[in-house]
């Protein structure tokens, strides 16, 4: 059975009459795990902008406004989504169109977030329904409007098993007038850590860093983007190039399409698309990356955000995490099978205080269960 509201009132008489699981979408791109005997409730009809002043850099929409709704009047002000979420279909082999709800609810963070932050961090404020159907509000419209628990925050990355959004609102930034990419070539993967961490440590504020082990036509790439006004992007760019010469030869590439091409391919997975196995997404110390990666021998590795994000293509069945053993950080399962997300969880254990707190929030929010249960929860059935 599939429930598709038209409003946040029919979305609130559904969940409480709701007497089974409810397997929470926005756009389809996405799925929370397997689909079981569970009823299908989307969010896609929620969706309009509601509010968006460019000069107060603040934007309202419906959770099921398409993500590209939101990005094409983003971009006719001139500004953009700082946290540059990634489009998931190519690499999950997936259609429909992503929500603005669902970047929310997965906290959808792109390479950008090694300096602008995350999704969370531009939210300024929720509204939900939860496993009750009780709607709930939290924040405003403006940083610091939070009184009491900071649900705005919570509700990111929460993946549906709080609440269901039906409204968020956001602060946009201006988009950049100018960028660069600095690339360097045949770096292997521990030299490549070394490159990023050490641009990522200089005054000449990157906005984007990465190695591709495979490159583009199968040398190895190291990437880091720079963004701003012309000038300075020009000036950065060459002490850049200076700062990291002995790595080799530092290429600058300038063309804005190029530019917006190679960090759409990072953003997305790109070098995954279209090739069968598992995706799993590593988070670790940018230092422990190559020593993951190797324990891992994954038929394919991108790293992002200065090494201390992992994509890794792996043969379908593999179990990640029993790979990589006692090295500190988490495995989240991307992409696989659901009878393979079902026997590793798609989220990592959580350690017993942090597991227990988690339960306490869902008992709180959804005391039935109803709300994709089992998919950040170890203990329940998938939904």
């Amino acid at each position: 059975m599939r429930i598709e509201p038209d409003d946040e009132a029919a979305l609130s008489e559904a969940l409480a009459a709701a007497s089974g699981p409810m397997r929470i979408v926005g756009g389809g791109t996405r799925s929370p795990g397997a689909a079981g005997p569970s009823a299908v409730l989307s969010t896609a009809r929620l969706g309009g902008i509601t509010l968006y002043e460019p000069g107060s850099l603040t934007l309202v929409a419906g959770a099921g406004t398409p993500l590209a709704a939101v990005e094409t009047a983003l971009a006719g002000e001139g500004q953009c989504l700082p946290f540059e979420p990634m489009d998931a279909r190519g690499l999950l082999g997936s259609s429909g169109n992503s929500t603005i709800g669902g970047v929310v609810a997965a906290n959808v963070s792109g390479p950008r977030r090694v300096q602008a932050g995350a999704c969370r961090d531009f939210l300024l404020g929720v509204r939900f329904v939860d496993g009750r159907g009780r709607v709930i509000r939290n924040g405003g419209r403006v940083m610091k409007n939070v009184t009491g628990y900071d649900l705005v925050k919570l509700m990111a990355g929460s993946h549906g098993t709080l609440g269901v959004l039906t409204e968020v609102a956001l602060k946009v930034l201006p988009a950049a007038a100018a960028n660069a990419t600095l690339r360097l070539r045949d770096l292997d993967d521990t030299a490549a850590i070394r490159a990023l961490s050490r641009a990522l440590g200089s005054p000449f504020d990157v906005s984007g860093a990465a190695h591709l082990p495979a490159g583009t036509k199968g040398r190895p790439e190291t990437l880091i983007r720079i963004e701003g006004f012309a000038d300075s992007v020009a000036y950065r760019g060459r002490r850049l190039a200076g700062l990291l010469g002995d790595f080799g030869a530092v290429e600058i590439e300038t063309d804005p399409a190029a530019t917006a091409t190679a960090w759409a391919g990072i953003r997305d997975v790109a070098a995954f698309h279209g090739r069968a196995g598992d995706v799993w997404r590593l988070s670790v110390k940018p230092s422990d990356g190559p020593e993951a990666v190797r324990r891992l021998a994954p038929d394919g590795a991108v790293y992002d955000w200065g090494g201390g994000r992992v994509w890794a293509l792996v043969p379908a069945g593999t179990d990640a995490r029993a790979r990589i053993g006692d090295l500190p950080g988490h495995a989240t399962l991307v992409r696989a099978a659901s009878e393979t997300c079902a026997r590793l969880g798609v989220f990592p254990p959580e350690p017993a205080p942090v597991a227990a707190l988690a339960a306490g929030l869902r008992a709180r929010f959804d005391p039935r269960g109803i709300l994709n249960p089992g998919l950040m929860d170890p203990a329940g059935e998938l939904a």
